[in-house]
This record gives structure tokens, sequence and C-alpha cells, in this order.
């Protein structure tokens, strides 16, 4: 699955969004039910959010070109920061509302339909969150995981709204109601959370996990002619991998041998790393230069 299964991801979210803001309005409209509008408020959100995967995909996609040399894959980690302040707003505004409800209590009509809208929410939103989990283990997409971490969140939240309906409808107190709405928005500002800091990672240009620098330096020390290497510098893009290092080689050999040596090591790398952009700087083993590791270990 390339990236067109991201496309296809983004399209799906989108169309599954629609579906859900029309059946759970009608169910709000019916029930009078704040657990109800908060999985409205949310689902208009997971529109909006949608919106920007879908954009963020289509643009993510594009090649590299003469301004942008690195292709343009952090439009995908843009897209995920953008749908956490999303969420974030969508928790304010269903915080209000449920202080208003506190407020002035009223009770909840048409428990049923509004329990049988939200069970249908629970099947799509389960049915497109399956689906984003396969494109993102096939295509590294940030901004499908993000869009998947979001609608992941919304079948809890929507489990919960039906928690709430049955207590409400079992004890006659709407507080059930009130209360699950505060709970929903703290459980959006947790997902924001999350959202967030996985792009700002992205952004921030992370290296990558310690096991996939491990499993870097493994494959370039196990090649026999390698006499050592230094600066290993890693970092992703959301749609990309980009894997930077200086390779020490014995100094008598031709720059022919040195580049057969580097091309072979780049090839066994680009099979571990598929998604990667590979760049091996060959210099002569035990040359006392400027090391970005010695900087570094001098600011630690």
């Amino acid at each position: 699955m390339t990236a067109g299964g991201a496309r296809r991801a983004a399209f799906a979210s989108v169309a599954a969004a629609l579906l859900l803001i029309f059946s759970k309005a009608a169910a709000y409209l019916a029930s009078n039910s704040v657990a109800v509008l908060s999985s409205l408020i949310d689902s208009s959100v997971d529109l909006l959010a949608s919106a920007v995967t879908l954009f963020s995909v289509l643009h993510a996609s594009k090649p590299a070109d003469r301004h942008h040399r690195f292709g343009h894959g952090k439009a995908e980690p843009l897209a995920a920061l953008v749908q956490a302040a999303f969420v974030v707003g969508s928790a304010v505004l269903l915080t209000i509302q449920a202080g208003a409800k506190a407020l002035d209590p009223q009770p909840i009509a048409n428990e049923g339909w509004a329990l049988a809208v939200m069970g249908f929410s629970i099947v799509i939103t389960a049915i497109l969150v399956s689906f984003q989990r396969r494109v993102v283990a096939a295509t590294g997409s940030v901004a499908v995981a993000a869009d998947s971490i979001h609608y992941a969140s919304d079948l809890a939240t929507n489990a919960a709204v039906i928690v709430a309906l049955v207590l409400v409808k079992l004890t006659g107190s709407v507080w059930w109601d009130v209360g699950l709405g505060f709970i929903v928005g703290l459980w959006l500002v947790y997902s924001a959370t999350r959202i967030a800091r996985g792009s700002l990672d992205l952004l921030m240009d992370r290296e990558l996990p310690e096991e996939s620098r491990a499993e870097i330096k493994r494959i370039v020390h196990a090649h026999p002619d390698t006499r050592g290497l230094h600066d290993l510098r890693t970092r992703s893009s959301g749609t990309a991998d980009f894997i930077e290092l200086h390779l020490e080689l014995e100094g008598e050999l031709s720059l022919t041998r040195a580049h057969e040596i580097a091309d072979v090591i780049e090839q066994q790398l680009r099979a571990a790393f598929p998604r990667a952009e590979i760049l091996i700087h060959q210099e002569p083993a035990g040359l006392d230069d400027h090391r970005l590791d010695h900087q570094i270990a001098r600011g630690a």
C-alpha cells in the first residue's frame, strides 16, 4: 500500500465524519442530551481535522522540487498539530455546554433512538479506525496516524455516552449526562496531548528511536571494511526518514573502492529502512576533525 492508501484513508475519514455528524445531530435534537451533544461536537471537529488531514496527505505526497529538496513530508505533522488544536477547542466548548446544563438541568428524551445512533457511530468508527491502522502500518503516514488516534478516542467517548444514557434511563438523574460531558472533555485534552507530542517530535527533527539507531550501527559495523562510524544523524519528516553518517575507512583505499563499500552499506540500510533517504560521507579512519558527537558529548 503506497501513498494512495493514505489518500483513501483521508477520504474515508471525511466521509465517515459527515455521516456521523448528520446522525448525531438528529439524535441530539430528539434527546437534548449533553452526552450526545459532546459526541456531535467531537464529530464536527473530526470533520475539520479530517479535511486538514486530507489536504496534508495530498500535499505531502508531492515529490521533492527545487524549493523543497527534502520533499513535502512535514505537511503531515503540521496537520496533526492543527488537529490537536481542534481537539482542545472542542473540549473547551463541550465543558462550557456541560457547565450550562449543570446550572439548568434538562430532561433527556428519546433515549432509545439516541442509544441506537451512538451504537451505529461505534460501528462506523471502528471500521474506519481498523482501516486507518492498516494504512499507517503500510505507509507510516503521521497525519493518518493522528487522525486514527482521534477516532480511536471517539470509540471510547461513544461507549461512554451509551453508558451515560443507560444510567440516566435507569436512575432518572441527568447528572450522569452532565458528568460524562466533563469526562469526555478531559479525554479530548489527553488525546490532543498525544497528537501534539508526536507532531512536535517530527517538526523538531527528533532522532529515530534508539533501537533504529542501534540497527543502523549494527549494519554499518557488519561490513568487513568498516573501521568505524560517527556523527550518525537521523530524523523523520512524516512520510520519509533521513539517515546521515560518517563512515570511517582505511585511508589508503581508492576513491572508487570507498564508493563501492559505501554503496553496499547504503543498499543494506535501505533494505532495513525502505522509507529512508541515506547520505554516507566517507573519510579516513583516525582522522582528528570536528565532530558533532564530540559537541554533543561536551554539551551533555
